[in-house]
């Protein structure tokens, strides 16, 4: 009997997925374990294996289309099957199966809003037509009030000149022939141009999930200015000592907050409604930024990890979330969560929390300025690092426990790496 192939649920947060390539194509002998198509989803490129033998009868959804999780995307069975009924049977099952939503009454007539059943997928939404002005405003087009002769008014509607702009010369800043001759030799009429491109399955997910953590979760925020004169010499030691290999100041950032995190396990936890997780493993997901918005691949057991490898993972996952190699495995789990900016010249910014973490941490720029110690004016080294808590979960004094501890070890570094070999 044939047998209905779905699109599967490649990570947790995947809602559709779009067909990249299929490896097989109608008619060819399918072989349980191979591939049979790539599939897109939300973070990454998978290929897709089957778990069925036979033929490839029918092929649902195209390349470059995408179709929601647990839809149709193929049929696999015996030569010469009819599929027609089975593919019938697959959606009608798919549409019992997805609820329908009711629509919302009108509030009013210019606001009005539905919701629509995710199945069967909604068609999209007609885009206004990208403007381009390829021809110049008339100047008969110039309010009336504007104060311009008859002659002049002629020379600019026969040449095109915009009279905004123009300047009249004439008595009472009248617009007279002089001036419609000068603006016609220096202006300037620009084309308004504009490009609509499809919204990615990864920035879908983006802006559903913020969505949910901002709207959901009740942020505050604790920042802190942390000295980095001795991170800066530990730092420097460090990569005098393992060459050819160095660590970057990202590393020491997320080896201070793992250390930090087994000494107030209140903030490594997260919110799941009806109970709060507080975690012993400490996973540290480190934003990466990709084409299609940003990926948060997991060090997993930050704590107990040396810096190299800590180091070593974070340049690994990082190139592999740029070219969409990474395995689900690999980006889920986290337990807290840290975005640097730093390498980009912002000394200071907030983040969204990445739920279900309670916590995300944002790391500023390192700055040069002049600080006070011992009573003396010094060159410095400081950098600031905000936190976003979920108060539900996380209370300020907690909070700013923490960010008192992982300050202290990044001022003092030689604490946190007695713990562990570099």
């Amino acid at each position: 009997m044939a047998e209905v192939i779905k699109m599967p649920k490649l990570s947790d947060t995947m809602e559709e997925g779009v067909i990249a390539s299929w490896a097989k194509k109608v008619g060819d002998t399918v072989s349980s374990g191979d591939v049979l198509a790539e599939i897109e989803s939300d973070k990454a490129t998978l290929e897709f294996e089957s778990f069925h033998e036979g033929i490839l009868l029918h092929i649902e959804v195209d390349t470059g289309k995408s179709a929601a999780v647990d839809s149709v995307i193929a049929i696999i069975g015996k030569k010469g099957e009819d599929v027609s009924k089975v593919l019938a049977a697959a959606k009608k099952e798919l549409a019992e199966a997805t609820p329908a939503t009711e629509e919302k009454p009108k509030v009013e007539a210019q606001k009005s809003t539905a919701q629509v059943a995710p199945a069967p997928k909604p068609a999209p939404k007609a885009r206004p037509a990208a403007k381009v002005e390829s021809t110049p405003p008339k100047a008969s087009n110039v309010d009336d009030r504007v104060k311009i002769s008859p002659l002049a008014k002629r020379l600019a509607e026969e040449r095109g000149v915009n009279l905004r702009g123009i300047r009249g010369s004439g008595e009472k800043g009248r617009i007279v022939k002089r001036d419609i001759e000068k603006g016609a030799a220096g202006s300037f009429l620009g084309l308004e141009r504009s490009r609509d491109v499809e919204v990615s399955q990864m920035r879908k997910t983006i802006a559903r999930r913020l969505s949910e953590s901002k709207f959901t979760a009740p942020h505050f925020y604790l920042t802190i200015d942390v000295d980095m004169d001795r991170a800066i010499d530990a730092r420097k030691g460090i990569n005098e000592a393992i060459k050819p290999e160095k660590i970057s100041f990202n590393d020491l950032v997320i080896k201070a907050a793992a250390t930090a995190l087994k000494d107030h396990p209140a903030v490594n936890a997260g919110w799941y409604d009806d109970f709060i997780r507080y975690n012993e493993h400490v996973h540290i997901g480190v934003a990466v930024a990709v084409e299609d918005g940003l990926l948060v691949p997991v060090v997993r057991h930050a704590d107990s990890k040396a810096l190299t490898q800590i180091s070593n993972e974070v340049r690994d996952y990082a190139g592999r979330a740029k070219s969409k190699k990474l395995q689900p495995e690999e980006w889920e789990g986290n337990t807290f969560t840290i975005s640097n900016l730093g390498m980009f010249g912002i000394e200071e910014f907030t983040a969204i929390i990445n739920s279900p973490d309670s916590c995300i941490m944002a790391i500023g720029a390192i700055r040069q300025e002049p600080v006070v110690k011992n009573g003396e004016v010094v060159p410095g080294n400081r950098m600031k690092v905000t936190m976003s808590c979920d108060h539900r979960v996380v209370d300020g004094a907690s909070g700013a426990q923490f960010l008192q501890s992982f300050k202290n070890y990044l001022e003092n570094p030689i604490i946190m790496l007695g713990m562990a070999s570099i």
